[in-house]
């Protein structure tokens, strides 16, 4: 992933409800090292979703899309990982 694209997902990672923002940031700082260019396109892809939509996905009040399942899982598992 170049720098171009992890300044975009940053940006894109800043949302309009501080829910979201205090998981997606975080997330984004500790694991964009691990993603390559396909992970990158997914993760943009996904934040392209309404933010409703995302804060029902994480907050298991809904089932996200079948393409974003594997981000939400990841992002749950972000959280927890920092709860505990």
């Amino acid at each position: 992933m170049t720098e171009e694209q992890l300044k975009k997902l940053q940006w894109a990672s800043r949302r309009g409800m501080l829910e979201l923002d205090v998981v997606l940031i975080p997330y984004l700082e500790e694991e964009a090292c691990h993603f390559d260019d396909e992970k990158a396109a997914q993760y943009a892809t996904f934040l392209e979703q309404d933010d409703p939509d995302l804060y029902a996905w994480i907050m298991g009040y809904d089932k996200p899309k079948p393409e974003f399942a594997p981000i939400i899982t990841a992002i749950k598992e972000f959280i927890n990982k920092k709860i505990k």
